[in-house]
């Protein structure tokens, strides 16, 4: 998948949307299987994108995988 194919919003910057779908990561529900700190091991992927994917998540009545 690209980054054209994400779910993810914009909001949380080119650079981080890119780099999860370089780890195959495009929808809410893969980001489940993951934690906040997997996720921030990748490149781009800074606190404020993941405030939004946590508030993207739980509007979906997902949540990151606990640690």
């Amino acid at each position: 998948m690209t980054v054209e194919e994400s779910e993810f919003p914009s909001s949380i910057g080119k650079v981080a949307r890119r780099e999860l779908a370089v780890h195959g990561l495009t929808r809410y529900a893969q980001l489940a299987d993951r934690s906040e700190r997997e996720l921030l091991d990748i490149h781009g992927v800074g606190p404020k994108a993941i405030r939004i994917l946590r508030e993207e998540l739980r509007l979906r009545g997902l949540s990151f995988r606990d640690e």
